[in-house]
């Protein structure tokens, strides 16, 4: 009789127990309330388990969430509508700001979401608005426009804010998008080490002179790709900040965001 092999039994049914459990997981869920946090509907999971298998939609509708996303291609500079899938609109062409992808704008629909997970630590839509995060990643990725980074760093907050709120919802974007995407996390490289007071509210001038300073890099910086994780990119000073540390270091910094708020009037 042949022996057999404990650690491949052993593999294969943890990996039949992930399953199950995962499985009754989305039916658990799926048969509890769910209303869209947008236009109070019942959520329905028709077709949604097709595209994310394993997942149920929580906190926004499939119309909602459609309605709310980009319906043109975006400059990744600035913002601003473009014709084609390309990284920037000729205005940014001849500067070459940072690259921020995101998949929609703050401003239409998904706002109130977005801040109401910051702020009312309401996280019911988080999942479904970084799935899509993580396809418009993809589609980029896909056609040359980005390139794969090779770790993805969270914004963080400092202790005393941490403190505070209790988690930074950066963090909690950058493990699903890390499970989305198979690229690890890393929330070691980078800290805050300034309290500054909330951008909300600030002009461009001042919400730089309240980051200048407030993030360190850790020795030992091993990356050549990184891409910071936040849940919103307004001016872009924050992003700019810690993307200015990580180039003494030759790193290239791109921003992955849940929503980008544009500059007023870039829309109209």
């Amino acid at each position: 009789m042949p022996p057999i092999n404990n650690s491949i039994n052993i593999a294969h049914v943890l990996r039949l127990c992930t399953n199950s459990v995962q499985r009754a997981r989305v039916i658990l869920l799926s048969s509890l309330p769910n209303r869209c946090l947008l236009c109070q509907q019942r959520i329905e999971q028709t077709g949604y388990q097709q595209l994310f298998p394993n997942q149920v939609l929580t906190g926004v509708c499939q119309e909602c969430l459609a309605a709310s996303l980009y319906q043109h291609e975006v400059c990744l500079g600035c913002g601003r509508e473009i014709a084609v899938l390309q990284a920037y609109c000729g205005k940014c062409l001849q500067h070459t700001p940072n690259w921020v992808v995101a998949p929609c704008s703050y401003h239409q629909g998904l706002g109130p979401l977005i801040a109401a997970i910051k702020y009312q630590q309401q996280c019911a839509p988080l999942n479904a608005i970084t799935q899509q995060l993580a396809c418009r990643i993809e589609l980029l990725i896909k056609h040359g426009i980005i390139r794969r980074p090779q770790v993805l760093i969270p914004v963080p907050l400092h202790p005393n804010r941490l403190r505070q709120r209790g988690f930074n919802q950066a963090w909690l974007i950058a493990k699903e998008l890390s499970l989305l995407t198979n690229i690890p996390v890393d929330d070691s490289c980078l800290i805050r080490v300034v309290d500054t007071s909330p951008q909300t509210g600030l002009a461009g001038k001042q919400r730089r002179k309240n980051c200048h300073g407030a993030f360190r890099l850790l020795d030992g910086m091993t990356y050549q790709r990184v891409a910071l994780i936040d849940d919103v990119v307004t001016t872009g000073t924050t992003v700019d900040e810690i993307a200015r540390l990580f180039s003494t270091q030759f790193v290239h910094v791109q921003t992955w965001c849940l929503a980008r708020a544009e500059a007023p009037g870039l829309l109209d």
